[in-house]
């Protein structure tokens, strides 16, 4: 296991502390929610956001640059099924964009920016 994996793994949310039943009052059973861990999510990159009018973008074509809002080296939005869970910046690994994370949203604040 490469450092980065093993730094990845330590951080990884353990399901134990997604169970209900750990708050579960007496006479009640616990509930598993380990079925959740199987959900789907769409993961998104954000690289920037921009407003244009419909004129300016029908005057679109190849070769076309549209300026964004992020200001280069900033730190990317990372968003699960359009919710933030972390930051990063671009790498590339085995000739494929990806993001090494820089700052990871804790569990309890995710959960607390579904509400």
């Amino acid at each position: 296991m490469e450092a980065s994996e093993a730094t990845s793994a330590a951080a990884a949310p353990n399901p134990e502390e997604f169970s209900v039943g750990k708050n579960a009052s007496a006479g009640e059973s616990p509930v598993n929610m380990e079925f959740l861990l199987d959900i789907p999510l769409e993961v998104t990159v954000e690289l920037g956001r921009t407003k244009m009018l419909i004129n300016d973008m029908l005057k679109l074509g190849q070769g076309s640059v549209i300026e964004l809002t992020k200001i280069a080296g900033e730190s990317l939005e990372i968003l699960a099924n359009q919710k933030p869970i972390a930051r990063g910046e671009v790498v590339v690994v085995n000739e494929k964009y990806g993001v090494r994370l820089t700052e990871v949203i804790t569990p309890m604040e995710r959960i607390e920016g579904l509400r």
